[in-house]
């Protein structure tokens, strides 16, 4: 956990490898002082071993003793030689001057210093001043890093109006002026298609109009009536897709605008429910205390949510394993829960159809995205779903996808209670 803490943290890793190199420059320079100190042990010893010899002027040797030094602290070596008399002679080599102590320091810290532990307590107490220094330095680099990558995920989740700050002239600041201008340029082709989509779906309308009073015109021959029950059906199925291709739009183009929809009213979700059930033959079922159900939204667009997860249901879930058990193949069921948020209400629409594979619950909700196998006489075209989680998510909610125990497919929506 650690090592993936570290390697997704790149401030952390130049960090380290600033302490990492501080620590080794330490070890070496105390390894060259040890060195340092034992060579200078080695010569202080060197000149104990050596012969002290007295002379006159007349060149005639007084005395003459091995040199044992013994070490005074603040005063170099001294050196006892025995006169041929027997009279005691004592030879001191002081240490050399140096430059006047600082008062912060005095002698004793000064020597204390100059010993093996005394030293690396200075190699330890320089290394972590330099890692606390690096650190903030290292930290400011890479915290440019981290808004492009926030800016980035933000850009990939949907939020195609994200840009990002440039700061400098480095490699960061190219990298997010090249993210600024290819976004910018994918919104704009984007809003363009949307707004061509919206444009031609409008203009569809009429010719549909025209095409749906012909067909009226043609009387009722009753020769032709099977050709004009197909036409008047795909008729139906062309206006059905421009709405809904104009009702995507107009939500995508408007993201950004709660209002934009017009303003929002209380809405009784059991009656909007029952409806929409009468419509389409699916039964109503209402957990026992739920009543009532109120949601505050836009109401054309909560019809429209329930319709489409019903006609959903209807063209793809009905099934032999519903007949089989005399029970409704289109279920729809109202309930009151309560989460971390507050009051909820949940909307389940349930079928006996095939079902969802678990690998395509989430694809479903793709616009245009239809399941593998999917007949074109059953109609639609991909996005009735799409429109579903779209509407949801507008009004504070959520959409999902799961598998009905027994088989089937079941569509479970979240709204915030009023």
């Amino acid at each position: 956990m650690t090592r993936g803490f570290l390697g997704q943290r790149l401030y952390l890793r130049i960090w380290l490898a600033v302490v990492a190199a501080v620590a080794v420059l330490t070890l070496v320079v105390g390894w060259l002082w040890q060195m340092a100190l034992d060579f200078e042990r080695a010569q202080n010893d060197s000149r104990t071993g050596r012969t002290i010899i007295i002379r006159n002027g007349g060149g005639d040797i007084l005395a003459q003793a091995p040199a044992q030094a013994v070490r005074v602290p603040g005063a170099g070596l001294e050196f006892q030689v025995q006169m041929k008399d027997g009279q005691m002679l004592y030879i001191q080599l002081p240490r050399a001057k140096r430059p006047p102590e600082s008062p912060l320091m005095g002698g004793r810290a000064h020597e204390w210093l100059r010993t093996t532990p005394g030293f690396f307590w200075m190699l330890t107490l320089v290394a972590l001043a330099v890692a606390l220094g690096a650190y903030p330095i290292v930290r400011r680099l890479t915290k440019r890093l981290e808004v492009l990558q926030r800016g980035v995920e933000r850009w990939g989740g949907g939020d195609l109006s994200t840009r990002l700050p440039v700061q400098g002239h480095d490699e960061v600041a190219f990298l997010a002026g090249r993210f600024n201008a290819a976004a910018e340029r994918v919104q704009t082709l984007l809003l363009s298609h949307k707004s061509l989509l919206a444009n031609a779906s409008h203009e569809l309308r009429s010719p549909l109009a025209r095409l749906r009073m012909g067909l009226e015109l043609l009387g009722h021959d009753p020769g032709t009536a099977a050709q004009r029950a197909e036409m008047s059906r795909s008729i139906e199925e062309l206006d059905q897709l421009i709405d809904e291709i104009l009702l995507a739009s107009r939500l995508d183009a408007r993201a950004d605008d709660p209002q934009a929809l017009g303003p929002t009213e209380e809405i009784d979700l059991i009656g909007l429910a029952a409806e929409e059930c009468a419509r389409t033959g699916a039964d109503l079922q209402i957990a026992e205390g739920s009543a009532p159900l109120l949601v505050q939204g836009h109401p054309r667009l909560l019809r429209r949510l329930v319709r489409n997860l019903l006609e959903n249901a209807r063209r793809y879930g009905t099934g032999t394993a519903a007949t089989e058990a005399g029970e409704a193949a289109v279920t729809l069921r109202l309930e009151r829960f309560s989460d971390a948020q507050g009051p909820h209400l949940r909307l389940v629409v349930q079928d006996r159809g095939p079902g969802v594979p678990a690998a395509l619950r989430e694809r479903i909700f793709e616009p245009f995205f239809r399941l593998p196998g999917a007949s074109e006489r059953e109609g639609g075209v991909g996005l009735g779903l799409a429109l579903v989680r779209t509407i949801a998510q507008r009004h504070g909610g959520s959409a999902r996808c799961e598998e009905r125990e027994g088989g089937g497919a079941r569509f479970v929506i979240e709204l915030p209670s009023a």
